[in-house]
C-alpha cells in the first residue's frame, strides 16, 4: 500500500471534540477501504493567512496514512461533501516520519521558559554616534 500525509482544516466554530470525531470518521472510511491511519496529530486552532469561507481561523489536523489509492479517493470525496472541512491536502511520501511532526516540535520549542540565556539589547547594540 502507498504512504500518505494528509492535512485538513476544519471550521473555527466547531469544537476540538468535533474535530476528533471527524478524524475518527475518516479513519473508519479508510479502514473500510483496506487502509489504516498510523498517526494522528491535532495541531490546534490557528490563524489563516487569508479568509476561507468567512473563517479567519481553522483547526489543523495531520493524519499519516497507509492506504490504497481508492480508499484515499473515497476519504477525499467524503471530505468535499462535509461542510465543516475548509481545505485538505494529501501528499504521497516514500516513508512516514517517526515521532512528532515539525509543527509539534515547534510548539515544544515555543513552550520553553523565558529567554534568560540571551542578554538584553543593551549589550549588543553599537554605540550611538553624534
Amino acid at each position: 500500500m502507498a504512504l500518505y500525509e494528509h492535512i485538513f482544516l476544519a471550521r473555527q466554530d466547531v469544537s476540538q471534540q468535533q474535530v476528533e470525531d471527524l478524524t475518527a470518521q475518516l479513519t473508519e472510511i479508510l479502514a473500510q477501504g483496506g487502509g489504516k491511519v498510523t498517526k494522528t496529530e491535532y495541531w490546534g486552532l490557528k490563524s489563516l493567512s487569508y479568509r476561507i469561507r468567512k473563517n479567519r481561523k481553522a483547526h489543523y489536523s495531520l493524519l499519516n496514512l497507509d492506504a490504497p489509492a481508492p480508499a484515499v479517493a473515497e476519504m477525499e470525496r467524503q471530505m468535499r461533501i462535509n461542510e465543516d472541512i475548509l481545505r485538505f491536502m494529501t501528499v504521497r511520501v516514500d516513508e512516514l516520519e517517526e515521532g512528532p511532526s515539525a509543527m509539534m516540535q515547534k510548539r515544544d520549542r515555543d513552550d520553553r521558559d523565558g529567554r534568560s540565556d540571551r542578554g538584553g539589547f543593551g549589550d549588543r547594540r553599537p554605540p550611538r554616534r553624534a
